[in-house]
């Protein structure tokens, strides 16, 4: 396998994007056939680190930030191919190395993610809260 590129200069395109969150958990629970919706999602991350292997996007770590207290990570995203190759973790680090050194990173885990992250160093926080416009 050819080295992986992670990269923080570039956005994916909506087929990109798409075609990796399908190939991955997490695109059962995002608005992949709205369109609109699921491109503004991408335009809005003000921090989106991709992982490619070749010209193929095969992780995303998509973010909303102030760069110097704290970042939100909405999406680790990688292609269920190439899990457990240490991407996600690499994709985190990544987000780290474009963020102030005390800049901490919340989220909220998938259901299939939830020990995943404990296992690399993130601390369990008791009271998330989530309001939806249902």
């Amino acid at each position: 396998m050819n080295c992986i590129i992670y990269r923080s200069d570039v956005k994916p395109t909506l087929e990109q994007a798409t075609t990796l969150y399908c190939h991955c958990s997490l695109g059962k629970r995002r608005p992949l056939t709205d369109t609109v919706r699921f491109q503004a999602m991408l335009d809005n991350a003000n921090l989106v680190v991709t992982a490619w292997h070749d010209d193929k996007l095969i992780g995303i770590a998509r973010c909303l930030t102030d760069f110097v207290y704290i970042t939100y990570l909405a999406d680790l995203a990688v292609d269920e191919n190439y899990q457990r190759q240490g991407i996600g973790k690499q994709l985190i680090k990544e987000v780290k190395n474009n963020t102030d050194k005390s800049c901490s990173i919340t989220l909220l885990a998938a259901p299939q993610a939830v020990d995943y992250y404990a296992h690399i160093g993130f601390n369990a926080h008791p009271s998330a809260w989530i309001l939806r416009d249902n």
